[in-house]
């Protein structure tokens, strides 16, 4: 965009109310993404990780769509602001970071834009928040209610998310990240072939998003003890952070399912299990039937045997 566009755009006048802010924001949303996505192809290539092909194309695209989800996110705090400078602002303070992307060769694989998709959808979404718990370990949603200590509210709560994410949020994250039903195929067929190999690359490739993930929400980042968790669900507080930080760091994850599941064996340890399509609807009805008796298992297994205030 260059000066005389920029002087037309209504973007680059004065927002002074939210409602405002909201329909600008509607009407204006390809110019956004646009603006975002040169903005990214324009940091790949200063920083020389760009190729002209498709995959690439698709990365600094999705990118682009999360910058904007993010300024949409925090911009009606800003309020009155000119939406044009501010996205400007911003972009420029995210490309100004030490790291500011998670930029990996390995992650422009098929299963590593799929858990990229994830992990970068789940920090504007609780929907893809709540499913990473299932894609990444193999958590249902009446698991997952138990491992964070939730009440009758919270737990309808994790049941909604989990079906707007099998309605919509999955296919959409696919989508943005260019993944069509050949790459979930070959996924598959991965995971098939060789599942320990599959999990250790999965496993390598979670370190890396978690690592970089983790630290768009600074209050949630630091890791507890296990004297911190036990304080903080026994008192019953915290429940943001229980959300945000287990879904991304697996080391507390596993201590936390020890705790929760009342383990004997120490050693024990929640796993990757990866889940490329969403739980199926059954899949309620199969956890229902299986916390009559009481605890929330899913049938007789135990699960530490097993390995953001939008919706998607």
């Amino acid at each position: 965009m260059n000066a005389v566009q920029e002087a037309n755009s209504g973007l680059s006048l004065l927002i002074t109310s939210s409602e405002e802010f909201d329909r600008a924001m509607v009407e204006a949303l390809p110019e956004l993404l646009d603006r975002a996505t040169q903005h990214t192809k324009r940091f790949l290539k200063e920083t020389g990780q760009w190729v002209n092909d498709t995959t690439h194309e698709k990365l600094a695209l999705r990118w682009g769509y999360e910058l904007v989800e993010r300024f949409i996110v925090c911009g009606r705090a800003e309020v009155p602001c000119r939406p044009l400078f501010l996205l400007e602002s911003q972009i420029a303070k995210y490309f100004s970071q030490p790291q500011p992307l998670c930029y990996h060769p390995d992650l422009l694989s098929p299963l590593g834009r799929f858990l990229d998709g994830l992990a970068s959808r789940a920090v504007v979404s609780r929907d893809a928040l709540m499913a990473l718990f299932y894609h990444v370990y193999g958590l249902r949603q009446g698991q997952v209610v138990r491992l964070l200590g939730f009440g009758s509210a919270e737990s309808q709560r994790v049941y909604k998310n989990f079906e707007r994410w099998r309605q919509t949020g999955w296919q959409r994250t696919l989508e943005e990240v260019g993944l069509d039903e050949s790459d979930l195929t070959e996924i598959e067929e991965n995971k098939r072939r060789d599942p320990e190999a599959f999990n250790l690359e999965g496993r390598r490739l979670l370190r890396i998003l978690q690592a970089h993930y983790r630290k768009s929400e600074p209050d949630h980042y630091p890791c507890l003890s296990r004297e911190r968790w036990q304080e903080l669900f026994r008192q019953d507080f915290g429940h943001d952070y229980r959300v945000w930080h287990l879904a991304f760091c697996h080391e507390c994850l596993a201590e936390v399912g020890r705790m929760r599941y009342d383990t004997v064996d120490s050693t024990t340890q929640i796993a990757m299990d990866l889940q490329i399509r969403p739980l199926h609807k059954t899949g309620v009805i199969g956890v229902l039937m299986g916390t009559r008796g009481g605890h929330g298992h899913h049938g007789t297994g135990r699960i530490s045997q097993r390995v953001s205030t939008t919706t998607a």
